[in-house]
């Protein structure tokens, strides 16, 4: 039987123990209270250190450059829209928070490291940990690397101390940034962030004569009913679906039998006795109208009803249509029997209202029959079909490009300063992830794509990481103490009650939506799921996306200015 606690197992064959350690890694971030769990890049950090310790392997800096390099990108796609979006006029608010929160962090977190005597490890480490960004541990590691005057022995020490470091104070800081933002400062302020979210709901809903938006699921439904009644014979199709539309009803006639035939359809079709009509409607509208009483007995069709639908993805191009309201562009004849099902905005979902205007590269989710979405998305745009095939030249031409315009460095006081390659892969997903976001007619990078580079490469890197910081854990550990532990505390929670402060007394952002600005300055994940979890709402959200991109860059461009400034 193979023993297992025999390094010798794992020497010849590295790439076993990094699998090994993600797999472990994966199932230890599945604890959780509550809304707090561990998370998966802890634990292969965590798991990666325990076995790296046992064990005394040494994987290829390689290897967790590549994936950490990919990680970078894949999160600057990710946030790249929202990014850009948040340094417009409304979004300026919620930007100059998050920078408020990541500049406290960054300070703070360095007056700390000069009182406790920290070199550059540990104070990246304690920086990442605190406010709970896994990125300063490549981009710290990296600018250790680029360090003047340190031994190979020195730099490699410095660098599993980042490891050390945050493995020591995220957890903690998780657990503070979420207890803090769901629980004591509602309770401090004497605010229901249940009551205040449902209110703040109400004021965002969309008005009541938005027939599309009105509470409870959205549904498309097809029924056949025979036509009976007398005060709808003569009458054409248009006739009937204008006089629904002034009753705040969408409901089309998609299609007509007549005596055994399947007509043409036209809107000028006049209806007649013994007529069965296809009813295409929303649910309520549907329930609303009670078709059974003002058109007749319902049948069963099957050849009328089988007609194909469909549900296209069209960005907004044409200039007819850019500028138009949502309310404007459902009355072009075109949209007739075609629902808009959501918008996407900046690559992301977009919570529209009748005013909201048809922007350049706005994907709009059309769904009806299909001989009418087709010539609906033509006029609106273009048609982008879903596909899953990741676009990898356009994947590795960013990464490309990127580490290219991270390889220059400047020198200042004999330090070499440049973004690396691994923030020139950040700085190049931030843009290629917004030319996506505003022209999302290529550059196609699905959700599970995203998810591989972005949580699994972060992960990898990680436990990569470590592994190699693994042998040197418990020595790193009694040489930081528990004041890395208690001022790694105390670092989470400054920056979150600056902004707080900040944004309260300052800004005037409501209570619900500046929870969630906080939560994303600090790219605090757990935290924005606390804070939903106690206002019993998605409403702190509409706070927490522009933060997050703000946060995900400054943040991770700390990693390396800490080294610097402890250097």
């Amino acid at each position: 039987m193979i023993d297992f606690l025999d390094r010798n197992v794992f020497a010849p064959h590295p790439e076993l123990l990094v699998f090994l350690t993600v797999a472990l890694g994966f199932l230890a971030g599945k604890l959780r209270w509550r809304a707090i769990g561990l998370g998966a890049v802890t634990g292969c950090l965590v798991v990666g250190l325990l076995l790296g310790a046992q064990f005394k392997i040494t994987i290829d800096g390689t290897v967790k450059n590549l994936f950490f390099t990919m990680f970078l990108f894949a999160l600057g796609y990710k946030v790249g829209p929202q990014f850009f979006r948040g340094l417009k006029k409304d979004g300026l608010p919620q930007v100059v928070n998050a920078v408020v929160v990541c500049v406290t962090g960054l300070l703070v977190s360095w007056g700390f490291a000069v009182l406790l005597g920290y070199g550059p490890g540990l104070s990246a480490g304690l920086l990442g940990g605190a406010l709970t960004q896994s990125a300063v541990i490549g981009v710290a590691q990296d600018a250790i690397g680029n360090l003047p005057g340190l031994t190979p022995d020195q730099m490699k020490e410095q660098e599993n101390l980042v490891a050390v470091g945050y493995a020591v104070t995220y957890p903690l800081g998780t657990i503070l940034c979420a207890m803090l933002l769901a629980n004591v400062l509602p309770r401090l302020y004497r605010r229901d962030l249940a009551a205040e979210s449902a209110l703040l709901a109400k004021e965002l809903d969309t008005p009541e004569d938005d027939p599309d938006l009105r509470e409870g699921y959205y549904e498309v439904v097809l029924r056949a009913y025979t036509l009976q009644r007398p005060d709808l014979v003569g009458r054409t199709i248009e006739d009937f679906e204008q006089q629904q539309k002034a009753l705040d009803r969408r409901i089309y006639l998609t299609r007509v039998r007549r005596e055994g035939q399947i007509l043409d359809h036209t809107q000028q079709t006049v209806l007649r006795e013994g007529d069965v009509v296809a009813v295409s409607a929303l649910r309520g509208s549907l329930v609303e109208f009670d078709a059974r009483t003002h058109i007749g007995a319902e049948t069963d069709d099957v050849e009328l009803l089988g007609y194909r639908t469909e549900s296209l993805h069209v960005v907004a191009s044409e200039k007819a249509c850019l500028g138009k309201t949502i309310a404007e562009l459902r009355q072009e004849p075109f949209m007739v029997g075609v629902f808009i099902d959501r918008v996407y905005r900046s690559g992301a979902e977009f919570p529209y209202r009748l005013s909201t205007q048809v922007e350049r590269g706005d994907t709009l989710v059309l769904s009806g029959p299909a001989r009418l979405v087709d010539p609906a998305g033509r006029a609106i745009g273009k048609p982008v079909p879903t596909s899953f095939a990741t676009d990898m030249i356009w994947v590795g031409a960013g990464i490309f490009l990127g580490g290219c315009i991270g390889i220059p460095a400047l020198t200042a006081g004999g330090v070499p300063i440049s973004l690396s390659t691994s923030g020139g892969a950040l700085i190049m997903g931030l843009v290629f992830g917004w030319i996506r976001g505003k022209y999302p007619t290529f550059g196609n990078v699905p959700p599970g794509a995203q998810w591989f580079m972005d949580t699994f490469g972060l992960c990898l890197f990680v436990a990569v990481v470590g592994l190699n910081a693994g042998p040197g854990f418990t020595s790193g550990l009694a040489t930081a103490g528990w004041g890395l532990l208690v001022f790694g505390a105390i670092a989470t929670v400054i920056p979150l009650i600056v902004g707080f402060l900040v944004g309260h007394h300052i800004q005037r952002i409501r209570f619900p939506i500046l929870m969630g600005v906080l939560a994303g300055g600090q790219t605090t994940t757990a935290a924005i799921g606390a804070v939903n979890e106690q206002s019993r709402s998605q409403v702190p959200v509409l706070g927490y996306t522009i933060p997050y991109a703000i946060g995900n860059v400054l943040l991770t461009i700390w990693g390396a200015v800490i080294v610097l400034l402890t250097h």
